[in-house]
């Protein structure tokens, strides 16, 4: 996967994130729940993207 590639997703990602918190009424404990959710998918996504999180296969 491409830098490119991984920084539209990440602007992608960013923008959303800020239009639902922005437009969509909800409670504030939920709206935290869904940053954190979001925000730890994200950086699961990127340590997967780079290879360092389930890059390796054991036994090689």
């Amino acid at each position: 996967m491409s830098l490119i590639n991984i920084v539209i997703v990440l602007v992608v990602v960013g923008v959303v994130l800020w239009l639902i918190n922005r437009f969509i009424p909800m409670q504030g404990t939920i709206k935290t729940i869904l940053n954190v959710v979001v925000i730890i998918c994200v950086i699961l996504w990127l340590l997967k993207a780079f290879g360092i999180w389930g890059g390796a296969t054991p036994g090689l």
